[in-house]
């Protein structure tokens, strides 16, 4: 039997992001008390949801845990266009900016929306144009020109703010001249109403980020505001953009005229179709949260889900549920962070720290069998089917390995009903490598 060779996994090129290590476990009972939280999420249509940002930030910032359902990977979908965003350099109101375009598909969604439910056009027609009608702000901020944002930048080298820009900042927040202000982020250096931290708390408060009190690590504490003090953002979930629309054209102006001069304005209006990025969880990412870790609690039709009841919906729901949790508990244990290998054709990918830093290393196949090896296969595989399978594998630069789980004697298909039954089973890994029968006999000429 030749010997497996361990590759170095592959780092990716570009990673804007520093590493924090999943969930760690508080040393003393005043740390756990203060810094654990436990998540909440829901079972819809056989798919676990967390909707609350934090638990989102929480869950994915530590472990990589799920995948936004409106993102590729890391649940970051916003509402702006950042091709626009990039030419207004300065916008008044700092809320999300779309086109003209994209505005009126949201009001076309709308529209859908509410002719599902049986109303008539002219009925539509009313309440949509009163509640995307545009937002009335003073005469200075109503229109914003594309060509005055641009000429009014000031190089950072110049050290100085134009009066523009400190007029701006005067009037940003002040109901007199913001009627959004009451929505907005209270300003934790100038707000009055931050409580302030207590000095003897302080010197017990425990920082993640370097496993270490706060006093002698130097990092801030963050200070605990108010609820009226989240972000604009995070509370009105985008009702209120900025949408990049055309002025007027003058009276004299011809069409040519009006096409080289391409004065554009942002006007705020709500938004009447709002959409929410939301962490889906697998099945086996979402149970071991709530068995492993016990930082996450599930509800299903309101109702709160018990350990067991989960193994039994989820078992219902996925085949062969058990046994891949079982080899996603084992090598989530051991530092890996594994994810759903669906689109290699395997069961599990292995990612060293997290898909941000590493691509996967390897695809896992599991396969449940006795302490002989023997056992009906969980996966049939031909050699002709392994063979292809390990052959995707190469062409993605990871390796194939086979997750073998071995039941203790006389285990039968009952003792599987409760997750009890993870702690009896042991797990052998094999890589799977393709023979080179050149190479081997190389290798046995140099030896």
């Amino acid at each position: 039997m030749s010997q497996a060779t361990f590759h170095a996994p592959r780092r990716k090129r570009k990673v804007y992001e520093s590493y924090e290590s999943p969930f760690p476990i508080p040393l003393s009972h005043d740390c756990f008390m203060k810094d654990f939280r436990i998540c909440k999420g829901e079972v819809i249509n056989n798919n676990v949801i967390v909707r609350d940002m934090e638990d989102i930030e929480l869950l994915y910032g530590k472990g990589y845990f799920g995948k936004g359902i409106l993102s590729r990977s890391r649940p970051e979908y916003n509402i702006t266009q950042e091709e626009i965003r990039g030419r207004w350099k300065d916008p008044k109101i700092k809320l999300p900016i779309i086109s003209s375009s994209k505005y009126q598909h949201h009001v076309e969604w709308a529209r859908e929306l509410l002719q599902g439910q049986g109303m008539d056009s002219k009925s539509i027609n009313k309440i949509l144009e009163n509640y995307t009608s545009p937002i009335s702000l003073p005469e200075e901020e109503k229109t914003i020109n594309l060509e005055d944002s641009i000429d009014n930048q000031q190089p950072e080298s110049a050290g100085k703010l134009s009066s523009t820009n400190k007029d701006h900042m005067a009037r940003e927040g002040n109901p007199e001249y913001d009627p959004l202000s009451k929505y907005g982020p209270e300003d934790p250096e100038d707000n009055q109403t931050c409580t302030e931290i207590d000095q003897e708390a302080l010197e017990k408060m425990h920082c993640h980020r370097h496993d270490d009190l706060i006093k002698h690590c130097g990092c801030k504490p963050k200070k605990q505001t108010d609820s009226e003090g989240r972000s604009f953002l995070e509370k009105m979930g985008n009702e209120y953009v900025m949408v990049e629309e055309e002025t007027a054209p003058e009276a004299e102006e011809t069409e040519q005229e009006r096409c080289e001069r391409k004065k554009l304005k942002l006007v705020c209006r709500r938004n009447p179709f709002r959409i929410f990025e939301y962490l889906q969880l697998s099945h086996e990412e979402a149970f071991f949260l709530v068995y492993a870790l016990g930082c996450l609690s599930i509800t299903y039709k309101k109702e709160p889900l018990t350990i067991l009841k989960l193994w039994e919906m989820f078992s219902a729901a996925q085949k062969n549920f058990n046994t891949r949790y079982m080899a996603y508990h084992h090598f989530r244990s051991k530092g890996w962070v594994p994810k759903v290998g669906l689109k290699y054709g395997t069961d599990l990918l292995l990612y060293r720290k997290g898909p941000p830093f590493y691509h996967a290393s390897y695809s896992i196949i599991v396969e449940l069998v006795d302490e002989n090896f023997e056992g009906p296969a969980l996966r049939p595989l031909t050699w002709r089917s392994l063979s292809g399978l390990n052959r995707t594998t190469m062409n993605v630069s990871k390796e194939l390995l086979i997750c073998y789980l071995i039941k203790p004697p006389g285990f039968t298909e009952k003792d599987m009903g409760t997750p009890e039954c993870i702690k009896k089973f042991k797990v052998q890994a094999i890589i799977v490598n393709r023979w080179i029968s050149s190479r081997e006999r190389m290798e046995h000429e140099e030896l």
